[in-house]
């Protein structure tokens, strides 16, 4: 964090990397024929019981806001299939609502640029448009403010997920300011490239309030730590853990490990360009 606007929105400085996880997002047509009950414009599908179907569904949202955009009445079915834990900190939501975004763009043929893309998703979250170009970015301003980072060498990951959401508005609300860095890091891109002092550099503000809490996330960062990760932290307002490793030869027994963490999911990525 490195300071809070007056509307009470957070500042950030921050690294964003898309990995190889991700859900599957299938969308169809609708006919429009006459029907005793209408159609309503977006229906949402999914295979996750957690994962809301109307517009508290973000990926709903979406699909409605480019509706209005584009003036088109054409309804549409979202069928999305979880892989990505919910109340992670991993962006599920966000990169679902992007790819929609993205997918009816293509499909209606609208040719909106990618800018324009970006600025949509914007009103739909603020780490939104990260996911419509999902290249490694720096993050400023409330998450809205990015630039493309070069080419990250292909790391290998381990991610633990302790089987629990944590919701981002309260992890917010209890960050105490005095937490947060006055500096702004200039090389913030360096941990991934050289993994010496990745462990030093790797720092998320949000970890504090969250361990506090949920002190099983303090416990899964020990625990890959002790697996050979080069360098651990929170993902986003968490609830996940990542841990970077040198390898995937080195990875993957770390992943075998924190597969068999009572409660845990884990996952084995790597970094996408």
């Amino acid at each position: 964090m490195v300071g809070k606007r007056a509307d009470g929105y957070h500042l950030i400085d921050t690294l964003m990397v898309p990995v190889s996880l991700y859900d599957d997002i299938d969308i169809q047509q609708r006919t429009t024929l006459r029907r005793a009950a209408p159609r309503p414009p977006v229906e949402i599908r999914c295979n996750h019981p957690q994962v809301p179907l109307g517009r508290d569904n973000i990926a709903y949202r979406a699909a409605e806001l480019l509706m209005h955009k584009a003036k088109i009445d054409r309804p549409v079915c979202i069928r999305i299939r979880k892989k990505i834990p919910i109340g992670a900190g991993l962006g599920g939501g966000s990169t679902d609502a992007a790819a929609v975004l993205v997918g009816l763009n293509r499909m209606w043929k609208l040719r909106l640029s990618v800018r324009q893309l970006e600025r949509l998703a914007l009103q739909l979250g603020a780490d939104v448009p990260f996911f419509i170009r999902a290249k490694p970015a720096r993050a400023r301003g409330i998450g809205e403010k990015l630039r493309l980072l070069p080419r990250l060498r292909r790391r290998w990951l381990v991610l633990a997920y302790p089987g629990f959401p944590v919701a981002t508005a309260w992890v917010y609300g209890n960050l105490s300011l005095k937490l947060t860095k006055l500096s702004v890091n200039t090389s913030i891109a360096t941990p991934l490239e050289s993994l010496d002092t990745l462990d030093k550099l790797l720092v998320n503000d949000l970890e504090q309030v969250a361990i506090k809490r949920y002190p099983e996330i303090g416990r899964l960062k020990s625990t890959l730590s002790l697996a050979g990760a080069a360098g651990v932290l929170m993902s986003g307002s968490g609830s996940s853990v990542f841990g970077v490793f040198r390898s995937k030869r080195l990875a993957e027994p770390a992943f075998r490990r924190m597969r068999h963490e009572e409660g845990v999911q884990a996952f084995l990525v790597h970094v996408l360009n």
